[in-house]
């Protein structure tokens, strides 16, 4: 466990030194007990000797004074020190996983990360020093004690001694168990956690269905199957516990019986037969606290072994040498293959885009075209061949070169829970009043700020929620143009959208494509866009089945002839169907 910890944590002096306060007060605990050897042989005399036992009092009160002090010392320093411990590993966190790659960022692990920097940060920092000092407390002061007996008498310091590996052994067992246990807790909890989510999210469903106060079956099963983990974790421990505390109460047994046969045997005198089973109720105390301890330190472990998980999960390789500057913005796939893990989602996908151009992306759903999009922004590194952004491949750029000069639209557009000015300005922070507003003014967004009770300063709601999905779009296209990168990516960013909203985003990624100074690529479905792309790359089943002009294409009846007239006709409908809902 303190391999684990010295391993987590970036700055180890906090440890070490709130680690070295414990071990001093734990020893000097030790010794203070051990002072009561000679100073009952020099009082428990028929004729007390309080020449002999001053120096050892005087010695024991300066041990008092300077244990009391470090005491009150303790207490704000393990406080402080916690409060250091979160703030470094969280800091530390965030700092490694700038480093992953995009595409680590999954629904799954961004649950783990946020665990990881709020509960688990929090409560391995506490747990370290409420816990950690009670650990050590009662491993040192036993071993303290035992160096005590053994002066007095070594059989009997044997028998001190044997009693801890036995204890250990039991303890690990118990740990064990503890340790699945809490898993298995954990487990069950986060399951609630779900479930609760989803009922705040399905109230409406809920109550229609006559359910809003007894909440859904899956709610239901997750509190019973919590219930059932808790018990479970009970009855599997009792044994374990029972059976430590046996060992423990066993080795006071055999403490008793072996000093009191040394006493009537005369081999130790009632002083110090008196001195030994003070100690050894005092050695046995804090073994017996493990016991107390070990379901805390186990839960420990779980939440470091959760965050070094996410420590140890490989950063994509940064080149030696890497390059720091672009000089112009070509993108080029030479006979890329790249999976997820299973069957390949592009497989030899070879094709060019010039500077300055717009290249359109086509296909049925999981044709790999989101994939293209994630490679050229190194979410992932590929299988085999190579991608090449401004004639270099990207694994010789140095990241931050690379994205600093790509701009991304995503198909679902997350905004922070600030001002609409705050979430534009993460494009670029500097940017005037007015670089604002001709950005808003290209992506349509001023429309959305004119009818803003607050304009500019409107808070947009936790992910955006306050704004519809076409307006999310608008911002984020606005941070494109805002961003002034040499590549822009779209991914779908019309896709699912009312009429109005499509229109005005669709106008917008014109306006984006018309600018020379840029590359796009964009996955696209409206005839409009397609029609204005220089070129247009059709996929299917992660291969290129074809890729020219779109005039040229439409006249192969091949794959892009078929889905632009799927397009056409979908699009037809759309307005039908709002003509006839206006009417």
């Amino acid at each position: 466990m303190i391999r684990k910890l010295y391993r987590l944590w970036p700055d180890h002096g906090i440890l070490l030194r709130l680690g070295a306060l414990h071990a001093i007060l734990a020893v000097l605990q030790g010794l203070l007990l051990g002072l009561l050897v000679p100073i009952l042989r020099a009082l428990l005399q028929i004729e007390p000797d309080f020449q002999a036992a001053a120096p050892w009092l005087i010695a024991g009160t300066i041990g008092l004074i300077a244990y009391w002090i470090l005491t009150i010392i303790a207490t704000p320093v393990g406080f402080s020190a916690s409060m250091d411990l979160a703030a470094g590993l969280r800091h530390h966190l965030m700092n490694y996983v700038s480093t992953l790659p995009l595409g680590w960022f999954t629904d799954t692990n961004k649950a783990r990360l946020a665990r990881a920097v709020t509960a688990d940060s929090g409560n391995v920092a506490h747990l370290a020093v409420v816990i950690g000092a009670p650990a050590i407390v009662s491993m040192l002061v036993p071993l303290t004690i035992i160096g005590v007996v053994w002066l007095i008498d070594w059989r009997v310091a044997l028998v001190f001694l044997v009693i801890i590996p036995i204890a250990l052994i039991t303890l690990r067992r118990a740990g064990r168990i503890a340790s699945e246990s809490d898993i298995e807790l954990e487990e069950a909890a986060a399951e609630i956690a779900g479930r609760a989510i989803e009922l705040g999210q399905a109230q409406t469903v809920l109550r229609a269905a006559g359910q809003g106060r007894s909440g859904s079956a899956r709610m239901r099963e997750a509190l019973d199957e919590h219930r059932a983990s808790y018990r479970r974790g009970l009855r599997r421990s009792m044994i374990p516990d029972l059976t430590y505390t046996a060992v423990v109460l066993g080795g006071f047994v055999g403490i008793l019986a072996l000093t009191v046969q040394q006493l009537l045997s005369g081999s130790l005198t009632f002083t110090d037969t008196l001195v030994v089973l003070v100690l050894a109720v005092r050695f046995l105390e804090p073994l017996g606290n493990l016991i107390e301890l070990i379901g805390a330190l186990r839960a420990m472990e779980n939440a470091v072994v959760r965050i070094q998980s996410i420590l140890d999960t490989p950063t994509l390789p940064m080149a030696v040498n890497a390059s720091n500057a672009l000089n112009q913005a070509s993108i080029e796939f030479e006979d890329v293959t790249f999976s997820y893990g299973g069957t390949p989602a592009l497989r030899n996908v070879s094709f060019q885009c010039r500077p300055g151009s717009t290249t359109a992306l086509v296909g049925p759903s999981g044709s790999g075209k989101t994939t293209v999009i994630r490679l050229i922004a190194r979410f992932f590194d590929t299988d085999t061949g190579n991608v090449r952004v401004g004639g270099i491949d990207v694994r010789k750029l140095d990241p931050a070169v690379l994205l600093n000069d790509i701009a991304i639209v995503f198909q679902e557009v997350y905004l922070f829970d600030s001002t609409i000015e705050e979430n534009l300005r993460l494009a670029r922070p500097d940017a005037s009043r007015e670089q604002l507003e001709r950005a808003a003014c290209a992506a349509r967004l001023d429309e959305v700020i004119e009818r803003l009770p607050e304009g500019w300063n409107t808070r947009v709601g936790e992910g955006g929620s306050r704004l519809s999905g076409g307006e999310r779009q608008r911002v984020s296209i606005a941070r494109a143009f805002l961003k002034q990168s040499r590549i822009v990516l779209i991914d779908e960013a019309a896709s699912a959208l009312d009429p109005e909203n499509e229109r005005a985003v669709s106008e917008a990624i014109g306006r984006l494509a018309r600018d020379r100074g840029r590359t796009v690529i964009v996955i696209a479905h409206r005839p409009a866009t397609l029609a204005a792309a220089d070129q247009v790359i059709a996929l299917e089943a992660g291969k290129v089945a074809e890729a020219g002009r779109p005039m040229e294409l439409r006249q192969t009846n091949g794959i892009f002839a078929r889905l632009y007239s799927q397009y056409e006709r979908a699009r037809n409908w759309h307005i039908a169907r709002h003509s006839d809902q206006n009417t």
